[in-house]
């Protein structure tokens, strides 16, 4: 593997002082990363390569890769034909919607599948987690579609076994989920143990347990709101708690977070950094957002991801986690551009954790999954979410 000397870029790290390159306290100066075998051989002010591929990306912003932590690969139309979009806005109507159509237009394809990976990984994203629908009627094509698209991708891909019709209302979903877990799914999901499958201890007792016997992450989509939905948490931290799974435990969406009282935010914030369970936000459309600032001071991981990207549950979504974090930081009414930041966090160190990623950032020693972004600092490359630069994957230059 030829040995690739990025010249003069300027590495983030989150939090780090000097966001910005002008000249003034802070500023941090433009360095060498030197990739050598896959990973972060060397970083400082002047490396000296001899034979190795020197690209200048001087004064320009390198980002470790972008991680989605949070899609539905198996639904997506990317890449085919524009489909009209014939969901309404309630959650029924939007299962109700792909239930009816995914047969009629070949849902799951593996060709769309592809597409998106393919536009995914050419935004900088290295890292995908995708929730893929268990059910009777769909069974394991899912998993088997998405598994063929990421084998031709270089796009790492986790998929999350998802009950997307429930568990306990839906017979035979149990056995499929753990069916997935034991052909190599990597997470098993949940969804709205209360709203959907109206029994949240019995369907926490299954999910948790799947995960546990199986040593999988566990990745919760919880809808369910206000009061309701902040008691689910506290079931699910305690949970996590009492079986030791921290850092395996995500909750997904978690509407409850952006709809409660400040005091009973900051209870469940304290409690989901103390049992190590994060929160993954994708901003859509007017649904509450959690609190990402006040979560991140209580030290809670926070990661984002775009939800549905162009499939039957609605036509937006672009595949580009710059883009989504700036929505993320839009919904969140952020504007100074340490806040900023943190939406970047969330697409990048956030989603890593949340994944449970090992050797991810910019430090020697760490894979060489790298973005170039032809801006000056975080907020910048949040808000303008320009064409990357140069996308790696493990020492291989992708896109330039």
């Amino acid at each position: 593997m030829t040995d690739v000397l990025l010249r003069g870029g300027l590495p983030w790290e989150p939090g780090a002082t000097g966001r910005s390159p002008a000249p003034g306290p802070g500023a941090r100066a433009p360095v060498d990363i030197l990739v050598r075998d896959g990973r972060i051989d060397q970083v400082a002010p002047v490396i000296d390569a001899p034979g190795a591929t020197v690209v200048d990306v001087s004064g320009q912003l390198v980002l470790p890769g972008l991680v989605e932590a949070h899609c539905h690969l198996d639904k997506t139309l990317y890449g085919g034909p524009w489909v009209p979009h014939s969901a309404d806005d309630t959650l029924a109507g939007r299962i109700g919607n792909d239930l009816r159509r995914r047969a009629e237009l070949g849902v799951p394809s593996v060709a769309r599948i592809a597409a998106l990976l393919a536009a995914m990984s050419a935004a900088g994203t290295t890292h995908v987690r995708s929730h893929t629908d268990i059910d009777p009627e769909v069974g394991l094509r899912g998993v088997e579609a998405v598994r063929e698209a990421a084998a031709g991708s270089p796009v790492d891909v986790r998929q999350v076994a998802f009950p997307q019709h429930g568990v306990l209302v839906n017979p035979g979903t149990a056995e499929l989920l753990e069916e997935a877990l034991k052909s190599g799914v990597e997470a098993v999901g949940g969804l709205d143990p209360a709203g959907i499958d109206r029994d949240p201890v019995r369907h926490l007792d299954l999910i948790f347990g799947l995960a546990g016997r199986y040593g999988t992450h566990l990745d919760l989509h919880l809808h369910d709101g206000g009061t309701l939905g902040g008691w689910e948490l506290e079931l699910i931290i305690e949970r996590t708690r009492a079986l030791g799974l921290g850092g395996r435990v995500a909750v997904s969406h978690a509407y409850a977070l952006g709809q409660l009282d400040e005091a009973h935010q900051d209870r469940l914030a304290e409690g989901l950094a103390r049992a190590g369970v994060a929160i993954v936000t994708a901003a859509v459309y007017s649904f509450p957002v959690p609190p990402v600032k006040k979560l991140r001071a209580a030290g809670v991981t926070v990661a984002c991801g775009h939800d549905g990207i162009r499939d039957l549950w609605g036509p937006y979504g672009s595949g580009d986690m710059l883009e989504r974090a700036m929505h993320v930081a839009y919904r969140s009414t952020f504007r100074a551009d340490e806040d900023i930041e943190l939406a970047l966090e969330a697409a990048t160190h956030g989603g890593a954790r949340a994944l449970g990623l090992e050797g991810y950032g910019l430090s020697p020693g760490d894979r060489a999954d790298l973005v170039v972004v032809p801006c000056g600092g975080p907020a910048e490359a949040v808000v303008v979410h320009p064409a990357r630069t140069l996308v790696m994957k493990d020492g291989v230059v992708l896109h330039n």
